[in-house]
């Protein structure tokens, strides 16, 4: 549609354990905690990259939907423990000194630095949670 003007403000991700989520999001990747939100005994976590403060992401525990079943729930949290439920593709300059510093922490690496034939250098990490974290960069 003409005249629309979208980006993209928030997107999601379960996490399993906020503390770790944080601590992966924050000192491996380097993005500011933004929001920490508490109800009950879950807790939602609003992270995003320093100077980009229209773009984040909200780190959420799986089960908060009322509406799951105990089935559904299971479920998600099988996609999880397999790292198939969720994913998010980040940008850098470098994703060579992106790989060193994030694996560095002691991340959990899914792939290391690799040229693909789509025209980006990629590599990936699994974040806490099981999701899959993808950092490239355009050829």
């Amino acid at each position: 549609m003409s005249g629309m003007n979208l980006s993209i403000q928030y997107t999601f991700l379960p996490h399993t354990d906020p503390e770790a989520s944080l601590a992966f999001y924050r000192d491996a990747l380097g993005f500011e905690l933004r929001q920490d939100v508490g109800y009950g005994d879950m807790r939602w976590l609003t992270v995003g990259p320093p100077g980009q403060p229209g773009t984040a992401i909200v780190l959420n525990p799986p089960s908060a939907d009322p509406g799951l079943t105990d089935d559904e729930r299971r479920t998600i949290a099988e996609l999880m423990a397999k790292g198939s439920y969720a994913s998010i593709v980040l940008a850098a300059d470098d994703v060579d000194r992106a790989f060193a510093a994030v694996e560095a922490t002691g991340a959990e690496v899914a792939q290391e630095p690799a040229d693909q034939p789509y025209g980006v250098r990629d590599c990936a990490f699994r974040d806490p949670a099981g999701n899959m974290v993808r950092i490239q960069q355009q050829l």
